[in-house]
């Protein structure tokens, strides 16, 4: 008997070849997030706990609203070797996202706290919401658990684009996300992302993922005419759309503008 679970609908849309949409959530602090973003249209959420304020406990409750919803919640940690991962997946959120991987030796660390054996060796927590809390054989609960969660790892950094293959093959590894601030500040280009060498990194992140079947994503681009070319031409299909805090600041200020005009 197969045991229901509630499915992950990011890896449905890349099983069938589609990209995801993601807000990053810095400031909202309730469930509410959950509804807005799907509201808009986003396809996950990206609780970001590297550079905001919100803590492991608001992330848990906003992805297990998530799940009732049909709309994922990603976490991204503080950094590698965050020791709240199990806690997290435990907790209802459906995908993990590492910053600063540069070598494969590292994300093969990713993979092993996110993925049960043989890809990694998460712990294994019964009644989990996934399952609606409801317990679940063993071997059953792994299999889904491996399926239904994401293991994200950021490339930030030069060392990270030259082991890019390597890491790409790590097995339990599903998405290479750019982080595209930080890695133009690396290799000397700071804000320009759209320069020669990002392009490049882009391609070679599209590349190292098509040979081994993983997906490629990217955050950090607000210019959306940049951010749909990367998808349309680019082949990007996990992509961070926006941010609370950017849809706020765009929306607020037009709103204010609009009604101080003479």
């Amino acid at each position: 008997m197969v045991t229901e679970v509630r499915p992950n609908p990011v890896v449905q849309r890349f099983a069938a070849g589609e990209a995801a949409l993601g807000l990053g959530i810095q400031q909202l602090r309730t469930p509410a997030a959950v509804d807005l973003a799907q509201r808009c249209g986003f396809h996950f959420l990206f609780i970001d706990l590297e550079h905001g304020p919100l803590t492991c406990a608001m992330a848990v409750d906003i992805a297990a609203a998530g799940l009732h919803a049909g709309l994922p919640a990603l976490v991204r940690v503080p950094g590698k070797n965050s020791p709240d991962v199990a806690r997290l997946l435990d907790g209802g959120v459906q995908g993990i996202v590492v910053p600063h991987v540069d070598t494969a030796e590292e994300a093969r660390a990713v993979a092993s706290a996110c993925k049960y054996p043989p890809l990694g060796r998460r712990s294994f927590f019964g009644l989990q919401p996934h399952f609606g809390y409801r317990r679940v054989p063993l071997q059953e609960a792994m299999a889904l658990g491996n399926a239904q969660v994401l293991s994200v790892v950021m490339l930030e950094s030069p060392q990270s684009l030259h082991h890019v293959d390597e890491i790409a093959a790590v097995p339990g590894i599903d998405v290479l996300m750019i982080g595209c601030n930080d890695l133009s500040m690396e290799l000397g280009i700071p804000g320009q992302l759209d320069h020669p060498l990002m392009v490049a990194a882009r391609h070679a992140v599209v590349a190292a993922c098509r040979r081994h079947g993983k997906t490629p994503g990217l955050g950090g681009i607000a210019d959306a005419v940049l951010l749909r070319r990367c998808m349309q031409e680019e082949g990007m299909r996990f992509v961070l759309a926006s941010n609370d805090t950017d849809l706020l600041l765009d929306a607020g200020v037009a709103r204010v503008d609009s009604l101080q005009q003479a």
